[in-house]
């Protein structure tokens, strides 16, 4: 899945997921920069951010990755599709993620 700037690939590991996460299954995102070589040179102290909308509400949740795009766990409060805007240094980017009922 291709962010909508171009900027950010997320390679999804076991979807569908699941709100709350399935028992024994994870909600693995692997975060894949565009710019690889100025992600590599992000330290442990940086962060990827991403400020998800459960689309039709109002509910926001925040979730952070150390060291910019990498391998994540991903879980959201509630299932239904989820935007997620997501920043690191010098970069953003967005996309839609499905969760369904756990």
């Amino acid at each position: 899945m291709i962010g909508d700037k171009g900027e950010i690939a997320a390679v999804l590991f076991g979807y569908p997921y699941h709100a709350p996460a399935a028992k024994g299954r994870a909600n693995k995102i692997l975060w894949v920069a565009k710019d690889a070589q100025g992600a590599a040179d992000l330290g442990p102290d940086d962060r990827l951010t991403i400020k998800a909308s459960l689309a039709g509400t109002n509910e926001v949740a925040t979730r952070s990755v150390a060291g910019g795009p990498g391998p994540s766990d991903i879980d959201m409060p509630k299932p239904g599709c989820w935007k997620f805007s997501l920043s690191w240094p010098g970069h953003s980017d967005s996309l839609d993620i499905e969760y369904l009922a756990g």
